[in-house]
């Protein structure tokens, strides 16, 4: 693991990253009408009022029906309880809804002081979410750690000025990490991380 200073705060992706995987991505353009591998949020920026709001609609309930059967990733508990106990922020950054951090937060009884979703601005890759977050807990970007497991999450955190931790339970060749910006650290689980924060 490369020798990273404590971070002050952490910015987690939600699902993939504290979840295992539940969204069916696949599933998801299938049913709105979209061409295989094309990521929906931008694919939807281009379409008309009607199609969005229909699309929408459908992402929705996808995403309501995954966190309601959604299990934490491995080390997820021990990670954000060891971060709770030392007072470190955590922020969630997601392509989700807001309504769907909530529920996630509520069944597994975490608290995140700031969340940022797609219906507060741009989303990944965008470093808006990430900055704003930042802001927030009042911890700049270079002492905050960005947690995910897409490479949207790298690119955001990266661009936004943070250290970046991309959590990838399969092995990635080093030219995709390297299409990606090569996050800062590649982990396998969240349990890895708590070294950084002295345990």
């Amino acid at each position: 693991m490369k020798d990273l200073p404590t971070p002050r705060a952490v910015i987690f992706d939600m699902d993939g990253t504290l979840t295992e995987p539940v969204l069916d991505f696949d599933a998801i353009r299938a049913e709105i009408g979209m061409p295989d591998g094309v990521p929906i949020l931008e694919h939807l920026a281009a379409v008309g009022e009607a199609e969005r709001a229909r699309a929408e609609d459908i992402m929705v309930r996808h995403e309501r029906e995954a966190i309601a059967g959604a299990t934490l990733a491995d080390g997820c508990a021990d990670l954000l309880g060891h971060l709770e106990g030392m007072q470190i922020p955590m922020a969630i950054l997601t392509r989700n809804v807001r309504e769907v951090v909530e529920t996630f937060a509520r069944m597994f009884s975490f608290t995140f002081p700031a969340v940022y979703t797609r219906e507060d601005g741009p989303p990944k890759p965008s470093p808006h979410g990430a900055r704003l977050l930042c802001r927030a807990m009042g911890v700049e970007p270079a002492a905050t750690l960005a947690v995910g497991d897409y490479k949207y999450d790298v690119i955001a955190g990266r661009d936004a000025g943070c250290r970046t931790v991309l959590v990838s339970r399969e092995p990635l060749a080093d030219a995709e990490l390297a299409d990606w910006g090569s996050p800062d650290l590649v982990v396998k689980s969240l349990r890895e991380l708590l070294p950084l924060f002295g345990r």
